[in-house]
């Protein structure tokens, strides 16, 4: 692994159960299960989630139950610690001081963004004017996402993604949540920019439209995530305004943006591949069938606008590549890896 990979794990704090951010938030008995529970080998968290007057839920790689008082993961929610409202204010209150920044705007979106890219989703009553979500009050549910860079994933896929001699195919990505659809994308980003995705393809000006500050991980302007050294962040901006504005601002040769799906979205992708840039994308479907059903979906499959699709799923762990499409929707050949290990994935 070379210098700069082990930099940038480092730097992202790889291999850490749970990032220090996120300790610091919860309540301190919570605080001391976890790490009794990480003394016991408890690893490869995901999510920890909060709701008030009820078990303290988490979620790892391969499996999910409710925190015990001494660190274990009870499959009974009657074994679980309950969170009491004074520790979910306490833990609000806690956000709101660290993430001041458009905290309102954040709280519109329904998440909240933490330094290292983390993402604390939230669950209460919507305020709404006009017809439209104006903030959350009286929250009473917490998920707390753990983002964890998986470095190298993008390149297993390349001989199924590269298109003629030298530049990826517009490509758009689909799973059901937690496959692995913005891990792969980000890495796609990291790999594509310092040129070592496939030795055919030089490194790219790359641009990344990040509304949900997911991708980047950007907290008060700085990117958490290595998105590479020619890459190009537009942050918190509207998918559909935003590819036009980097389009035509920063002339990249390849758009990356996260989870598709509105028709202002659909017209900008249309309207980017026209361009001439390589579109790299995500939407929530669990196949092509699946996002051929879809509305909004179906124009983009209809109109062959991608050249390959690739279907993930959590069959055998996150980023099970469960096929590789062409824009017509055949099956391409030795297409069943699984992303990051090369190892076969299960038959689709």
């Amino acid at each position: 692994m070379s210098q700069v990979e082990n930099q940038r794990r480092a730097k992202e704090g790889e291999g850490n159960a749970v990032p220090g951010v996120v300790l610091r938030l919860m309540p301190g008995r919570v605080r001391d299960a976890l790490r009794q529970g990480f003394s016991r080998g408890l690893s490869g968290i995901e999510e920890i989630r909060i709701r008030r007057e009820r078990p303290v839920q988490v979620c790892t790689k391969g499996h999910e139950g409710f925190l015990t008082e001494d660190g274990r993961l009870a499959r009974s929610a009657d074994l679980g610690m309950v969170i009491s409202t004074e520790e979910l204010m306490q833990i609000v209150q806690g956000l709101s001081q660290s993430s001041l920044y458009a905290l309102e705007e954040e709280l519109r979106r329904g998440y909240i963004t933490l330094p290292g890219g983390h993402r604390v989703g939230l669950a209460g009553r919507a305020v709404v004017a006009g017809g439209r979500i104006q903030t959350q009050v009286d929250i009473t549910g917490l998920n707390f996402r753990i983002a964890k860079p998986v470095v190298g994933v993008s390149r297993v896929l390349a001989p199924w993604l590269i298109d003629g001699m030298s530049m990826p195919a517009s490509t758009l990505i689909l799973s059901p949540p937690q496959c692995g659809k913005t891990t792969l994308l980000r890495d796609l980003a990291y790999h594509l920019s310092i040129g070592a995705w496939h030795p055919r393809v030089p490194p790219l000006k790359v641009a990344v439209v990040d509304e949900r500050s997911e991708l980047a991980g950007t907290f008060q302007g700085r990117h958490y995530h290595d998105l590479g050294p020619r890459t190009d962040v537009l942050d918190g901006c509207p998918k559909a305004e935003g590819m036009m504005m980097m389009v035509r601002s920063m002339s990249p040769e390849v758009l990356i943006t996260d989870e598709v799906g509105g028709a202002a979205d659909i017209a900008a992708l249309m309207e980017a591949v026209g361009s001439g840039v390589v579109v790299l994308a995500s939407a929530h479907a669990a196949s092509l069938a699946d996002a051929e059903s879809r509305p909004a979906l179906r124009p983009l499959l209809e109109g062959r606008l991608f050249r390959r699709y690739v279907v993930l799923s959590r069959r055998q762990g996150p980023m099970t590549v469960e096929g590789v499409f062409d824009e017509a929707g055949r099956r391409l050949k030795r297409d069943q890896a699984k992303a990051g290990t090369g190892r076969p994935g299960p038959v689709a």
